[in-house]
């Protein structure tokens, strides 16, 4: 059924004609080096900055934690998100800043591979699971923290070819 789907950007590629799910086929595809980055925050209280810059947090080091949580969660990526394709990752790197003046964490995940399908989800997967390690980590102290932005920013690779945001 999936063949019956046209390939254009206005289509949605994961159901078939009746509306149920399917996974795209990808077999005839070109094996391309794929690209993508992802970004967001966590808006945290004062006393969430203070635990953070004081290294206040029983649990241990919320900002390494976060980075290997994000990294391993993009791993399990097809495992996560029902209809995607596990992939060979070459790389994924997630970086977190504390902007105290700004009262949050910034996150962002960089995943790379040579395949037949994007890393966008890859990418998306490492923010968010980063921000809800986060979140876990300092709940007991900033309940009222937000995850927010969560986003694709760059893609790169496949017949798409790189798509940046505005």
């Amino acid at each position: 059924m999936n063949k019956d789907i046209k390939k254009r950007s206005n289509v949605l590629t994961h159901s078939d004609a009746e509306g149920g799910a399917c996974m795209v086929d990808v077999g005839d595809k070109k094996q391309t080096k794929r690209y993508a980055r992802a970004v967001g925050s966590v808006m945290l209280s004062s006393k969430g900055v203070a635990v953070l810059t004081e290294r206040r947090v029983e649990k241990g080091n919320v900002l390494a934690t976060a980075q290997l949580a994000g990294i391993m969660a993009a791993k399990k990526t097809s495992e996560l998100i029902p209809l995607c394709h596990p992939l060979p990752l070459s790389e994924v790197a997630l970086s977190l800043q504390l902007n105290e003046a700004q009262a949050r964490v910034e996150i962002e995940s960089r995943c790379r591979t040579n395949g037949k399908t994007g890393v966008e989800m890859e990418a998306l997967t490492a923010v968010s699971v980063a921000a809800l390690t986060i979140y876990d980590m300092i709940k007991a102290v900033d309940r009222g923290m937000r995850l927010t932005d969560i986003r694709l920013v760059e893609k790169s690779g496949g017949a798409s070819g790189t798509w940046r945001q505005d």
